[in-house]
């Protein structure tokens, strides 16, 4: 990649997560005398950039997806910490142990089943060039920076907003009710389509095949649109938070589902697949009648 575009990318990476906690800071905790979308902001890059350093040195790409969980789940007890020691000043926020809890059973479920998966392949192909160019490198972590704080910056908006009421509103029960069931259901979808795609390929005689079984049946990538569902219910949870300039942390669900479908995860994978499977016949009807993203149920 030319260095200008890898230098490019990182700076439009940090400018944009520094907008955003700007913007939606205001009327928030401070952690160490920093407004807290702005400390959320500086913690998730300083984290992914100190892992970086280890994985150039050593020119491994094996913790990047736990760096990801680790900062998610680190974040996540900073603030149900900070929360806690701020109940005399503002009083208990339930929002931080609510969505935090529901963050760090989703990042340890997916941070090991990811680290668990790179292990035993023994590398990840996407990194093969990329880690033995300095910049480019860096960039790859600044963006995985950026994607922990974008994804969870409507969570981060509730758990660190300060004076609420002593009791929830209807309104906030009813988002808490939607939120949290859309958070089940997509927590669900993830973990049973990726435990099924596990136990495909663990079967010797799938090897070289494709899945289109189960979840897999119903959607050609359930467990991503499971990981959409889910994060769409932690910004329905955030909503009655939101108020003013602060309803831009709404580009939280959004950035989940454009990272995913238009950028490093779907389209990597169609393209794969199409490279092993090109002439395939069933794997040519698999495509047509499955749809991409959206359960649609199969055809007998």
């Amino acid at each position: 990649m030319p260095l200008k575009t890898s230098i490019f990318g990182s700076l439009i990476s940090i400018i944009l997560a520094g907008f955003i906690a700007v913007l939606s800071s205001e009327g928030g905790l401070t952690i160490l005398g920093i407004p807290s979308l702005i400390f959320c902001a500086i913690y998730s890059f300083s984290v992914h950039w100190i892992f970086f350093i280890h994985g150039y040195f050593y020119q491994t790409e094996h913790y990047f997806d736990a760096t990801g969980s680790l900062t998610y789940i680190s974040l996540s007890l900073i603030l149900i910490v900070t929360s806690c020691f701020s109940i005399g000043e503002y009083g208990f926020n339930p929002y931080s142990f609510i969505i935090g809890s529901m963050v760090i059973i989703w990042a340890i479920r997916l941070g090991s089943f990811l680290f668990k998966r790179v292990k035993d392949v023994g590398q990840d192909i996407r990194f093969l060039e990329m880690k033995k160019d300095f910049f480019w490198f860096l960039m790859t972590w600044t963006l995985s920076g950026l994607w922990v704080f974008l994804t969870y910056t409507a969570g981060l908006l509730a758990m660190t907003s300060v004076n609420l009421e002593s009791s929830f509103s209807y309104y906030q029960y009813f988002c808490l009710i939607l939120g949290s069931t859309f958070w089940i259901i997509g927590f669900g979808i993830e973990v049973i389509s990726d435990h099924q795609k596990k136990i495909f390929r663990q079967n010797i005689s799938n090897k070289g095949n494709f899945i289109k079984s189960g979840l897999w049946s119903w959607s050609r990538h359930p467990n991503y649109f499971g990981e959409i569902v889910l994060w769409l219910g932690i910004a329905i949870i955030a909503l009655p938070l939101m108020e003013g300039f602060k309803y831009i942390v709404l580009i939280s669900p959004l950035f989940v589902y454009f990272l995913l479908t238009r950028v490093s995860g779907i389209p990597m994978l169609e393209k794969s697949s199409d490279r092993k499977w090109a002439d395939d016949l069933d794997y040519i009807e698999y495509k047509k009648n499955t749809p991409i993203l959206f359960f649609k149920k199969p055809s007998l």
